[in-house]
């Protein structure tokens, strides 16, 4: 075959499906992997397209049209940092590499600094969408500088879920842009899953529904404005039998649940950049008390969950409740994209980044249309809960999430990322906090100073006692 458009490095199943897909749009590619097996699968798979594997490192890059252009999908860590150095002696200038794995945004920083001295161009990408969005079309988050983009736009673009007719692909922003805002998405993955989750537990072990009858319920909420990707699938889940016990296959699963970090990394970043995201702080949380498990089975038995008998209340609110709890969970990781962008100067595009997320990605939902618009009639919105158009919807939400935390607290049932989703409406709809009380503390114990009400400057009082 003739030289290689394009190269991908690990032929696991996201390398292997990313690959077939650029094949399948008519691009010529190779892919290596150390493992002859991995490249045996490739070629199996990729029979009638202009696509060839190599477990040579050495004939890979022989393969390749030069400048070329090779992506990386390995475990994020020290492995991208192994590989590119394998690669480092094949390549030169011009060259351009991108890692598509889930990168620290602060290792592509570094890795941007290092290749971009040897004259080599580097992209952090975020690809979203699991193994059936590799293969069919994931939303595609690149960071960098836009002349190495230039070199790959058209291949991702063509690779990537397609919303009426356009692209889930994008530069979002300069640097390591792309691996935060992949960072930020898998955040605002984690809110959206703790809420989902509580909304099952309530309905499963407050209101009584089996599994089933759960399902049906989020069919039935995909059909309307809850429309997305994570409801639709949990109503399927919901409905799967166990092929050993013919009980729903949900009710055998272990309930410790795993992560990769990206969550604790949003956090991280949040709370570096002074941005409130506790939704995603209590989904984080959550998934780490899950892991208690032993602990949990230990004290279970002092605290029962009571039987909810109005159930139907529940259900009228939940749907409310879930959207509201969407739309700020959207809201808290935006706004952390807003943040870092100004920090950064990543220039970070927010309504760009929500059209890419509406197709392809874990997050995607039929909200991101109206979130798109509303950064485009404001692109210096800070935080959506200040936008006009949502207003309605908050004021709805509002009353459900209250009602929603009430009920979950007289059933101890726990329920933490939707008490943390009512009090962050709550407060920034709260005109004094008591934060003048914290400042005075403060000044008490350690002479940090306040700002008064009723004129400019700073005090310190030098005896609080009475």
């Amino acid at each position: 075959m003739s030289k290689a458009e394009f190269g991908m490095v690990g032929l696991g199943t996201m390398g292997r499906n990313f690959l077939l897909n650029i094949a399948e749009r008519g691009f010529s590619a190779a892919g290596h992997d150390i493992d002859p097996a991995k490249c045996r699968l490739l070629e199996k798979a990729a029979a009638g397209t202009r696509l060839a594997a190599f477990d040579s490192l050495a004939g890979f890059m022989t393969a390749l049209e030069v400048p070329r252009k090779i992506m990386l999908l390995v475990p994020a860590g020290r492995v991208v940092d192994s590989v590119i150095g394998d690669l480092l002696p094949h390549l030169a200038e011009g060259d351009l590499l991108v890692d598509g794995g889930n990168s620290h945004f602060l290792d592509t920083e570094r890795r941007l600094a290092d290749l971009g001295g040897r004259g080599i161009g580097f992209l952090g990408v975020g690809v979203s969408g699991g193994e059936e969005g590799a293969r069919h079309g994931p939303s595609i988050m690149a960071g960098g500088d836009p002349r190495f983009y230039a070199m790959v736009r058209s291949i991702f673009e063509a690779a990537s879920a397609k919303v009426n007719g356009e692209p889930c692909a994008a530069l979002v922003g300069r640097g390591s842009a792309g691996h935060f805002v992949k960072m930020t998405h898998n955040g605002i993955e984690y809110a959206m899953m703790q809420l989902i989750a509580e909304t099952y537990d309530l309905l499963k072990r407050g209101c009584g529904l089996d599994s089933d009858k759960i399902g049906d319920l989020f069919a039935n909420w995909n059909e309307g404005k809850l429309n997305s990707f994570l409801v639709e699938i949990t109503s399927f889940i919901l409905k799967k039998k166990d092929a050993d016990t013919g009980r729903p296959l949900v009710d055998m699963i272990l309930d410790t649940a795993g992560q990769k970090g990206t969550g604790r990394w949003t956090s991280q970043a949040a709370m570096d950049l002074g941005v409130p995201i506790p939704s995603i702080d209590s989904a984080v949380t959550m998934r780490q008390i899950s892991a208690r498990k032993q602990l949990r089975e230990s004290l279970a038995r002092q605290l029962a969950p009571s039987q909810i008998n109005n159930y139907e209340l529940v259900i009228n609110n939940l749907k409310d409740a879930l959207y509201a709890g969407f739309l700020l969970a959207y809201a808290q990781g935006l706004s952390l994209l807003h943040a870092a962008s100004t920090e950064t100067k990543y220039e970070l595009d927010i309504a760009e980044i929500a059209k890419i997320w509406r197709g392809g990605c874990i997050i995607r939902a039929a909200m991101l249309d109206d979130i798109r618009e509303a950064f485009e009639a404001e692109p210096e919105l800070s935080n959506l809960i200040g936008s006009s158009r949502f207003q309605e919807i908050l004021d709805a939400g509002y009353d459900a999430l209250r009602t929603v935390n009430t009920v979950t607290l007289s059933a101890s049932i726990p329920a933490m990322a939707f008490a943390a989703t009512l009090n962050y409406l709550t407060s920034f709809r709260t005109e004094r906090l008591p934060a003048n009380l914290i400042q005075a503390q403060r000044d008490h114990f350690g002479a940090h100073t306040y700002q008064r009400i009723d004129r400019e400057g700073t005090f310190h009082t030098d005896d609080w006692e009475m």
